[in-house]
């Protein structure tokens, strides 16, 4: 099994307790509100002019031209882009959300990982997570940009971007250069299993074929084309997670905990023992991401309700006794 967060089960069946709050994905607790959907999206394939028109709302939310291709989630795109050409030598910026590197692998690629953006120029193919995931580094359009040119493709995931919009190159996708974005961590429904890859038609086409002709259902499709056209919640929700975020770090500081980095949808912080943090939330049915890398890193998504955060308080309070 590859390591993930979200593995509530697991929690469940070690400490017991059923009413837990699940921090370990940097998911949105507050998630977009479902909106009355028609019958159709359940009684017929998706159509075309469906399909098409959740893409613009995509273009549109991403700001891109780009052609693009609606997926299971981003993990749809990770899987199948590895088969797009012959396994050669593959580097990611690391460490990283773990599946690039494991599908490619899984592919046939030989994998390095390496610690500097530099050191991925020459690859026949690179990755690299901006924001990252799990320590939040950031890294410049134009640097990426500049990048592209220095290896045979360089996929880009922006999974976690949708509240630093200035970071995003999904405007320069190309032949070259694949972009992934995410739906469900922002708009809190991962559930819904919608992703996008951005890339040239030529890409798009192939990554089309593997996929098949309904790789996103009929419910999705419409979720997801009227969330993303909802700028006034998309701005509303930013403000919230960055005020929140600001939040969570003044809990952590006092729990003697340190920042290591993260975004508007996690925050990852130095503790003594990772495990042992990790151990102690769960006594309070709050479920953290800990890493096999590292023995002091714990993340930790934002809680949702007011009475999630009162939870989450208390047991960090405890983390100071």
């Amino acid at each position: 099994m590859r390591d993930h967060g979200g593995n509530i089960d697991w929690a469940r069946a070690h400490f017991g307790g059923a009413d837990w709050i699940d921090l370990s994905t940097g998911i949105n607790r507050v998630p977009y509100p479902l909106p009355d959907l028609p019958p159709e999206v359940w009684t017929m394939l998706p159509t075309m002019a469906a399909k098409a028109a959740l893409m613009q709302a995509a273009q549109r939310a991403f700001a891109t031209t780009a052609p693009g291709l609606a997926l299971p989630g981003a993990q749809g795109a990770i899987q199948m882009i590895p088969r797009l050409s012959r396994p050669g030598q593959a580097r990611v910026l690391g460490p990283t959300y773990n599946e690039h590197a494991a599908a490619l692998r899984a592919a046939g690629w030989a994998v390095t990982e390496v610690a500097q953006l530099g050191d991925l120029a020459g690859a026949d193919l690179a990755v690299v997570v901006n924001p990252n995931n799990p320590d939040g580094r950031i890294y410049p359009p134009q640097a990426l940009i500049a990048l592209s040119a220095q290896v045979g493709r360089l996929v880009v995931d922006e999974s976690f971007g949708d509240a630093q919009p200035e970071l995003s190159v999904a405007a320069h996708a190309d032949e070259r250069l694949i972009v992934l974005r995410s739906f469900g961590k922002f708009y809190g429904l991962a559930g819904v299993r919608l992703g996008f890859a951005f890339a040239d038609d030529a890409t798009i086409a192939r990554l089309s074929e593997m996929a098949g002709p309904w790789p996103v259902n009929g419910a999705a499709i419409e979720i997801g084309r009227q969330a993303l056209a909802d700028a006034g919640w998309q701005q509303a929700t930013v403000t919230r997670l960055r005020a929140e975020v600001a939040a969570m770090d003044t809990l952590a500081h006092k729990a003697g905990w340190h920042l290591v980095g993260g975004c508007e949808l996690f925050r990852t912080y130095a503790t003594p023992d990772a495990a042992t943090a990790q151990n102690a939330l769960a006594r309070h049915q709050i479920w953290s991401r800990i890493f096999p890398y590292s023995d002091r890193w714990i993340r930790l998504g934002l809680p949702g309700r007011p009475e999630e955060w009162a939870r989450l308080e208390q047991a960090l309070t405890g983390q100071c006794q």
